[in-house]
């Protein structure tokens, strides 16, 4: 049976290129692409899919926050991650999120092949020059899970977090994550509160430092 698979990644090309890729594979099945996290985990639960390749800087909602919320609608789904970025905390975080596998745009198709073959036989992967970079500290999350650094940000105020590092308004916010603005007013303030910094700059240096937008 074919791997039911989606792309997401905000630029076309890249999609298109990726799919054309994948439509060479015999056991793979291109069923939809996606160009934001919010419209991949609305995919995801339309189409239900084997596999989602997964870019991380993306708008509305970013790829480690749509792939946390794919897998909690689908715990089985496997997601390789597909990114230029290389920090090794953008990585952990991705890791964190529930993707199985990780590659760099720099990589070749064939390790891409080789990536998807080993997550759905439950193997974690990484490709060769995202290992070189990250390989001491990725041992040290596995040996000490609590290393990690957390921000205390909920799965909410991160959406709305990166929403307004992208420039939206708290009325815009509202509408597309619909909620009300008072709510999210609260949200703007926890958000303020948790991170110490009280300056939309500020908010919006932090979100492009964590990964979670490239604006």
């Amino acid at each position: 049976m074919a791997v039911r698979t989606i792309v997401v990644d905000d630029h076309e090309i890249m999609r298109e290129g990726i799919g054309a890729l994948l439509r060479k594979c015999e056991n793979i099945e291109l069923v939809g692409q996606a160009g934001d996290g919010r419209s991949a985990v609305e995919l995801v639960q339309e189409l239900r899919p084997d596999l989602v390749i997964m870019d991380i800087g993306m708008p509305k909602l970013n790829g480690i926050d749509a792939t946390r919320q794919m897998i909690q609608l689908l715990p089985d789904i496997k997601v390789m991650a597909l990114s230029a970025h290389a920090d090794n905390q953008i990585i952990s975080q991705m890791f964190l999120a529930g993707a199985r596998g990780y590659m760099h745009k720099e990589s070749t198709f064939s390790e891409m092949r080789d990536g998807i073959t080993a997550i759905l036989e439950g193997k974690t992967f990484l490709c060769s020059r995202i290992s070189k970079i990250i390989f001491s500290d990725y041992v040290n999350l596995i040996m000490n899970p609590d290393s990690v650094e957390t921000d205390g940000l909920t799965l909410r105020e991160r959406e709305v977090l990166q929403l307004v590092a992208e420039g939206n308004s708290s009325k815009e916010i509202a509408k597309q994550l619909k909620l009300s603005p008072k709510t999210i007013e609260t949200h703007r303030e926890n958000i303020m509160n948790k991170l110490k910094i009280h300056t939309i700059p500020g908010l919006t240096k932090y979100a492009v430092q964590k990964g979670l937008t490239t604006v």
